[in-house]
């Protein structure tokens, strides 16, 4: 009897650790031989079918530790740590499944990584280093000419969903984020870049929001904290999306327009990128203020709950050079923000601030931000 209980003891203390080495982590690696920081996540289950946030109604925004009422996978929000200190130039992003099977892009819905030491460009809220999602692919910039700088043990939040719209379930899902670099002590790249995005949600809450039918148009005014150059820019925005602008409200002149781009089906696969380093950038002048503008067209008769996403993101060349601003951590706008992607609080800005909530869209609404 005693062997026999032994012998349960131990199977259950190995089923325990089991169940313990199969919970979802995230974790970072520097492959030096490649030169590329690997983040990776998992392991998930998605089971098939799960669908968009935007079909699931209010209920979506009650978020538990790894789920969205079956129909989205919530990684641990976790905080991480450069292992080296490097010069970013390009990042690639892939998905696998327990038998080691390639699995679509388009699972994951978003995957950010914020520094929260560092500001951003246009608010004094916490640096998007870098926006995953299926329309961004994968991307890079010349190193010899540009990099990102980012010192050793800098921290990296990391906070993404998964989803999977496909009628097959998948088991082990790992996804995996390649970060290449090079090296610091070189004598390239020639200057340092840093990553900014602007938002039609800004300044924090929820970037989702609803699409009545017909035509509607969201914005956002900002402006930014130094003079420099945009060298490169790209968006982020769904199905119906017509095209999404950043432009210099101050002299009413568009500096770049992003196209969806469809796949045969019509279906939203990415959004046109504007290489602005080919041209010398775009400068930005404090004394200006900026507009991000997103616009779609909801053929159907019905609003899509948190149908739509608007946001731009490049990178930004500083003015002269100099250290990038650190963030004002007593900022009550930070705090709020931190919060939001820390997972601690959801829903839009106006709900999370306490302010009175704008009137809900309507076809052909402008709904604009403010500073």
């Amino acid at each position: 009897m005693r062997e026999v209980t032994l012998t349960l003891a131990m199977a259950v203390i190995a089923v325990a650790t089991a169940v313990a080495q199969e919970a979802p982590r995230v974790w970072i690696a520097d492959d030096q031989e490649r030169r590329e920081f690997v983040i990776s996540m998992g392991p998930f289950d998605l089971a098939a079918g799960t669908r968009f946030l935007e079909e699931l109604g209010p209920a979506a925004h009650q978020h538990d530790p790894h789920a969205v009422h079956g129909a989205a996978v919530l990684p641990p929000v976790t905080t991480l740590r450069a292992p080296a200190s490097v010069y970013l130039t390009g990042f690639s992003y892939e998905l696998t499944d327990a038998e080691g099977r390639e699995l679509p892009p388009e699972f994951v819905h978003h995957l950010n990584l914020v520094n929260p030491d560092a500001r951003e460009l246009f608010l004094p809220i916490a640096q998007r280093m870098l926006a995953v999602g299926k329309e961004t692919g994968s991307q890079s910039m010349p190193g010899l000419l540009m990099g990102y700088p980012v010192a050793e043990g800098t921290q990296i939040v990391v906070n993404g969903m998964l989803h999977n719209p496909s009628g097959e379930s998948y088991t082990g899902v790992e996804v995996r984020v390649h970060l290449r670099y090079v090296p610091a002590g070189r004598l390239w790249p020639l200057f340092n870049v840093f990553p900014f995005q602007l938002d039609v949600a800004f300044p924090a809450g929820d970037k989702s929001f609803d699409l009545p039918p017909g035509t509607s148009t969201w914005s956002y005014e900002a402006q930014p904290s130094m003079e420099g150059r945009i060298m490169a820019i790209g968006g982020h925005m769904h199905d119906f999306a017509t095209s999404i602008t950043f432009e210099d409200a101050t002299e009413g002149r568009v500096l770049w327009e992003g196209l969806p781009i469809l796949d045969e089906q019509g279906r939203l696969q990415g959004v046109t990128l504007g290489r602005l380093y080919r041209k010398l950038g775009v400068k930005l002048r404090k004394d200006h203020v900026y507009r991000v503008t997103v616009t779609y067209e909801n053929p159907t008769a019905d609003t899509l709950y948190a149908g739509g996403m608007g946001v731009v993101g490049g990178i930004f060349m500083q003015a002269g050079g100099g250290m990038w601003p650190r963030a004002d951590k007593s900022s009550e706008l930070y705090a709020l923000d931190m919060r939001h992607y820390l997972r601690e609080i959801s829903g839009p800005y106006d709900t999370i601030a306490g302010e009175t909530p704008r009137p809900a869209p309507v076809a052909d609404h402008v709904h604009n931000g403010g500073h």
